[in-house]
């Protein structure tokens, strides 16, 4: 609480050295202490900014005149007006009392360059010009539109919390912060983007998280030179290790919990201003089929679904490929009755097993894209009905067979039980190329294949840690938390992949006092 006329008054003898003798940088331009000059340059800088608001006001008898400069839309008028704009009016009016009213601004600065200047109007601020100063006053008055904190809508969850990220990094780190409220997380900020001016914070817990791997992330994201970072999404592609890797190597999560549960594990929540989603890092593949629900169940129960998951990622890599393998060249592992129904069901179709696989797939991954483009609604009706009626009707005019409507549906189906959406979109997208070397050396190119994958995974980091562990390399010790969960009062310590300072997640050293 401060008041602002007792700030200007005491400002008025304040000494400022010349402009000689300031060691600005060359472009520096410094504020004029006329009021009147500093508005017309404050026009030029702004022109055709029909947003821009200024408002002149006289504070006191002696003749000395202020002016308030913000953008509309960009700023609480409500905080301006009760709080800036009402003190400077009652001053100027109320010539008995002596009572200076207060304010309650989230933050206040002064000073004395225009590119400041320029930036705080640009944020949200609000500058406050004072005719025979050669200086202004800054005060965080920020309060563009914002919506409501409400659940993700691609992360859903059955025991997890219901709140999801919005596009204000203050909220967003305000969410998480109510999952640690602990002095040790810490935050590291950077602004990213020449244009855009995009603030980048990176949450860790500072007696935890390993400082090598900070240090790295930092400097990546320090690295970046572009106009603007519009989402995290963008950030990804600027500092991931392999940029021409299918496998995404960061976790992008709009759950607080989610993004709070790694930043115990060790590892860093990177949260872009004016994205909804965190980036999570480092990554590794397991993590990609973990879900928060695992944690909310009991431990029998997450364990299978764990499972489940693992099992529909092969049939979603690997289920067309081998369709396409046994019908073109290994027919003679498949049982006499089995063979005997696939030929009847494709004596109609005239093309290749590839070309019909290639078709359908194709069309399934168009239904898919027309169902998150269009309104909810409408949405679902397009992807049942639309695959019911154009899988019957494919059937029914000998373009594909049963069984291939039956391959690719549960391939459909295995695919969206992964729980994230980028490894969901890899393996949609490892499918073809899977589907083309069956097509050329049946199961030997599946096997070819499968091989490439897992030397390309092996080799693979996310932030200097290797993205297959604790598979590659083995880690016996983390494998409580891969293919099954196991209790969580038996995983005392944190994965090793991490390369966490503090290994323990729970103090042992102690035991518990006799009643």
């Amino acid at each position: 609480m401060f008041s602002i006329l007792k700030l200007l008054k005491r400002n008025r003898n304040f000494k400022y050295r010349s402009s000689s003798d300031l060691t600005s940088p060359p472009d520096t331009v410094l504020i004029n202490n006329k009021l009147s000059v500093n508005i017309q340059h404050l026009n030029q800088l702004f022109n055709l900014t029909p947003d821009l608001i200024i408002r002149q006001i006289q504070v006191d008898q002696a003749g000395a005149t202020t002016a308030l400069a913000y953008l509309n839309g960009m700023v609480d008028k409500k905080s301006i007006n009760n709080n800036i704009l009402r003190e400077l009016i009652h001053k100027a009016t109320d010539t008995q009392s002596g009572i200076m009213s207060t304010v309650s601004v989230g933050g206040f600065r002064i000073e004395t360059d225009w590119n400041q200047v320029e930036q705080a109007i640009l944020q949200g601020d609000s500058v406050l010009f004072v005719d025979g100063q050669p200086r202004v006053y800054i005060f965080e008055t920020k309060g563009w539109p914002q919506r409501a904190i409400e659940e993700s809508r691609v992360e859903s969850s059955l025991r997890g919390a219901h709140q999801g990220f919005v596009e204000t990094a203050s909220q967003n780190i305000a969410l998480i912060r109510r999952y640690i409220p602990n002095r040790e997380l810490k935050i590291k900020e950077q602004i990213v983007g020449e244009r855009g001016q995009t603030k980048v914070s990176i949450l860790y817990l500072a007696d935890i998280a390993n400082p090598i791997e900070l240090k790295e992330l930092e400097s990546r994201i320090m690295r970046i030179d572009a106009d603007a970072i519009l989402n995290t999404g963008e950030l990804v592609e600027y500092i991931e290790d392999n940029p021409y890797s299918p496998f995404p190597q960061f976790i992008l999560t709009e759950r607080p919990d989610t993004a709070a549960s790694h930043i115990l594990q060790g590892r860093f929540a990177v949260v872009v201003d004016k994205s909804p989603s965190v980036l999570i890092a480092p990554a590794i593949f397991v993590a990609f089929l973990q879900s928060v629900d695992d944690y909310g169940s009991r431990w029998l129960i997450a364990s299978f679904i764990r499972l489940l998951r693992f099992f529909a990622l092969f049939i979603a890599l690997f289920l067309p490929a081998t369709y396409i393998a046994l019908i073109s060249f290994n027919y003679e592992v498949i049982p006499l009755q089995l063979m005997l129904s696939i030929a009847e069901t494709r004596t109609r179709v005239p093309f290749h097993p590839i070309m019909e696989a290639i078709l359908m797939e194709l069309t399934l991954e168009m239904m898919r894209e027309a169902g998150i483009r269009l309104p909810t609604p409408i949405g679902q009706s397009i992807g049942i009905v639309g695959g019911i009626i154009i899988g019957q009707a494919a059937v029914q005019a000998g373009v594909v067979s049963n069984i291939m409507v039956i391959v690719v549906a549960s391939t459909a189906i295995a695919s969206f039980i992964i729980p994230n959406y980028d490894m969901g979109a890899s393996i949609r997208l490892l499918r073809f190329p899977m589907m083309l070397l069956a097509s050329m050396s049946g199961m030997v190119g599946i096997v070819c294949g499968a091989i490439a994958l897992v030397g390309h995974f092996v080799s693979l980091e996310s932030l200097g840690t290797p993205y297959g562990s604790p598979l590659a390399p083995w880690r016996f010790a983390d494998m409580r938390d891969v293919f099954i969960r196991m209790p969580l009062w038996t995983m005392g310590k944190r994965p090793k992949g991490t390369k966490a300072a503090q290994s323990d997640k729970q103090d042992h050293s102690r035991e518990r006092a006799d009643p």
